[in-house]
C-alpha cells in the first residue's frame, strides 16, 4: 500500500502542474519547431518548400560565430562562478556588515545589462574613464571594447552574473554550513579541510545550477554582445538578430539556423547540468 502511494505522488504532483507546464511546452514546442521547419527551407517566406541545409553552411561565418560565443559565455560563467563563489563566501562569514555586504553584493542584480553594458563601455573604452585615471593616452590604451577579443563582454556578464550566483549560493550555505563548521571544527578539521569537504559539497549543487543558467543567459544574450563585442566575427546571438531583421528575405533561413544552433548548445549545457546535479545528489 505505501509503496503504491510513493508510486502516485510523482503523477500527483504532474497532474497539480499539467495546468501550467501544458501551454508552456506548446508555445515552446510550435516555435522550436517553425524555427527548424524555417531553417531547413521547409517553410519559407517566399517560393517553394526544398530541403536544404543552406542555412547551416552559411558561409563560413557560422562556425566563427558559435566559437566565439562559447568563448564569451565559458569564460563569463567561470569568472562570475569563482567571484561569487569568493563574495558568498565571504557574506556566509561575516559577522559584523553583513546586511551592508549582502546589499553590495545585491546591487548588479536589478541593473539592467544594457545599463550595465552602456557603464563598461564608458569605463573601458579609449579615452574613457579607466584610461583618463590611469592618465593613459587613448593610442597607447588596449582594444578592451569592440577589440578582437571580447574582453568587455566578459567583464560585463561575469559583473553582473556574479551577483546571481553569490545569492544563489548564499541562500545555499546560509542556514547549513555554520553548524557543519563547528561540527567540523571539534573534529580536528583544518580551515581547508573544512572548505574542501563541508563548503564545497554544501555549495556545488547551488553554484552548478546558477553557473548552467549563466551559460545559458551569456550564450542566446545580444544586447551586450552587439554593444561592446568585436564587430567580425559576430557572436551567434547578433548574427541571428542582423540576418532576421536584414531586408533579404532569403537570409531567413540561416537566421533561424543560427538560432537552432543556439537552443542547442543551450539545451545539451542544461542536460549536462542536470546530469552533475544527480551525480552529485548520488555523492551526497
Amino acid at each position: 500500500m505505501l509503496a503504491h502511494s510513493t508510486r502516485a505522488r510523482p503523477w500527483r504532483g504532474l497532474l497539480l502542474v499539467a495546468p501550467a507546464i501544458v501551454p508552456i511546452l506548446f508555445v515552446l514546442i510550435a516555435g522550436l519547431g517553425a524555427t527548424i521547419l524555417q531553417s531547413l527551407g521547409l517553410m519559407p517566406l517566399f517560393g517553394q518548400p526544398r530541403l536544404s541545409f543552406a542555412g547551416y553552411a552559411g558561409n563560413g561565418d557560422v562556425l566563427d560565430a558559435t566559437l566565439l560565443s562559447l568563448v564569451i559565455a565559458t569564460a563569463s560563467t567561470l569568472l562570475a562562478a569563482a567571484v561569487g563563489l569568493a563574495a558568498a563566501l565571504t557574506l556566509v562569514g561575516s559577522r559584523r556588515g553583513g546586511r551592508l555586504l549582502s546589499a553590495v553584493a545585491a546591487s548588479p542584480i536589478p541593473i539592467p545589462h544594457l545599463v550595465g553594458a552602456a557603464s563598461v563601455g564608458l569605463m573601458l573604452a579609449d579615452g574613457g574613464l579607466l584610461a583618463r585615471w590611469l592618465g593613459v593616452p587613448s593610442d597607447a590604451w588596449p582594444s578592451l571594447v569592440a577589440g578582437r577579443w571580447p574582453t568587455a563582454v566578459v567583464l560585463e556578464y561575469a559583473w553582473k552574473e556574479s551577483a546571481f550566483v553569490a545569492l544563489v549560493v548564499t541562500a545555499a550555505l546560509a542556514t547549513r554550513v555554520a553548524g557543519y563548521h563547528e561540527t567540523a571544527a571539534l573534529l580536528g578539521a583544518g580551515r581547508w579541510a573544512r572548505f574542501r569537504h563541508v563548503t564545497l559539497p554544501l555549495a556545488g549543487p547551488a553554484l552548478l545550477a546558477s553557473s548552467a543558467i549563466t551559460f545559458v543567459y551569456t550564450l542566446g544574450s545580444y544586447e551586450v554582445a552587439w554593444l561592446l563585442g568585436p564587430a567580425y566575427p559576430e557572436p551567434l546571438p547578433v548574427m541571428s538578430y542582423r540576418l532576421f531583421t536584414s531586408t533579404d528575405l532569403a537570409a531567413r533561413p540561416e537566421a533561424m539556423a543560427i538560432a537552432v544552433i543556439t537552443t542547442a548548445i543551450s539545451g545539451a549545457a542544461a542536460l549536462a547540468a542536470l546530469a552533475l546535479l544527480r551525480r552529485m545528489a548520488a555523492w551526497r
